[in-house]
């Protein structure tokens, strides 16, 4: 007998998924081909390498919250564990070049994840939650205690080397770009692999019921904390992106609450459970306050100072995120589907 899982995929999906691939290899020639021909230092620096190190990060805690279902907030702490492991991993081993330095980065921001994530085996929802946030108060506290995280620099800030792999040294705005585009692609495609498999399964068995989970034999221990440690080894490798490509000098401060509030926000907006979701919440929570500042500026002048801004941008984000979990809890990507089924049967009635 057949199971729905080995059933052979029917005309309708693979048109779909042909689709896909079609869309995914189109979106990767014109970032890697047309995007740095024509972009400027400014959109690469300050608009494309955020997006991307935010938009890993956002996969990483779709990984554990969307498909796993477990909730998470401390984010911010993974992005300074690979941060400052991949500086220090640079500085102290020099040997070692730095894809190994931001592999292992990632694995000892997984092993951070995994030893916070022992909670899960007791505590569900809420209280889950709120002991994710020791990861968050721990991490913060260790950077600016023990200065030897940042080579004893009393503030605990730290600047990051040049990205130099092999005989190729990405120094420029648009070099930066590439190389942080490529982790970007290599590790979203591994991520989906993984959720395609038996292990991706295996976390929506447990975020849907953990009880059934466990009668049909998905093992609940090693499910979650493998959950834990590939969401905080994609972080991790997310923070190395935000401290060597993007800001270049980093503290322990810029890795704080609001930052893991950040990327929970932009799992919630964009969709949780969907990896294009995590791209499209990072695209709106990197290009909104762009827009929202010079729509401000155009319309009340100089009285929509930085202040303002701010406030503003947070009041907005917190009215979409209540409209989106009461209209729309699967998020933008959820219109995007709706709107590319409209133009499909518009152009399949065409012909």
């Amino acid at each position: 007998m057949t199971t729905i899982s080995e059933a052979a995929p029917t005309p309708a999906r693979s048109s779909l998924l042909n689709a896909n691939v079609l869309g995914i290899v189109l979106l990767l020639v014109l970032a890697y081909g047309l995007v740095p021909l024509i972009g400027s230092d400014y959109l690469m620096d300050a608009v494309l390498t955020p997006f991307l190190a935010l938009a890993l990060a956002a996969v990483g805690l779709n990984v554990l919250t969307g498909y796993a279902g477990q909730v998470s907030l401390g984010s911010a702490a993974f992005l300074a564990v690979g941060a400052y492991a991949a500086y220090n991993l640079n500085l102290r081993l020099p040997q070692l070049p730095l894809l190994a330095d931001i592999v292992l980065a990632g694995g000892i921001a997984a092993a951070v994840g995994i030893i916070f994530g022992l909670p899960s085996l007791r505590l569900r929802g809420f209280y889950l939650a709120v002991s994710t946030l020791a990861a968050q108060f721990f991490v913060q506290w260790a950077l600016t205690k023990f200065g030897w995280f940042s080579n004893d620099n009393a503030s605990g800030v730290i600047d990051a080397p040049v990205i130099r792999v092999g005989s190729l040294t990405f120094t420029s705005a648009t070099g930066r770009y590439v190389f942080s585009l490529t982790i970007v692609a290599v590790a979203t495609v591994l991520t989906a692999r993984l959720l395609s498999s038996q292990t991706g399964r295996n976390f929506i068995a447990v975020r849907d019921h953990e009880i059934a989970a466990r009668v049909i034999g998905v093992p609940l221990l090693r499910t979650k904390l493998l959950a834990f440690g590939v969401s905080s080894f994609l972080i991790g490798v997310a923070g190395v992106l935000w401290a060597f490509a993007y800001l270049r000098t980093v503290e322990p401060a810029g890795f704080n609450l609001d930052r893991s509030f950040q990327i929970l926000f932009i799992i919630i907006i964009g969709g949780l459970a969907s990896l294009r979701g995590a791209f499209i919440g990072a695209a709106f929570i990197i290009v909104f306050p762009l827009l929202l500042s010079r729509l401000g500026a155009a319309v009340l002048g100089k009285v929509f100072d930085s202040g303002v801004l701010e406030m503003s941008q947070r009041i907005v984000i917190g009215a979409l995120i209540i409209a989106f979990l009461i209209a729309e809890p699967r998020g933008l990507i959820a219109l995007v589907d709706r709107a590319a089924n409209v133009l499909r049967r518009l152009r399949s009635s065409q012909t």
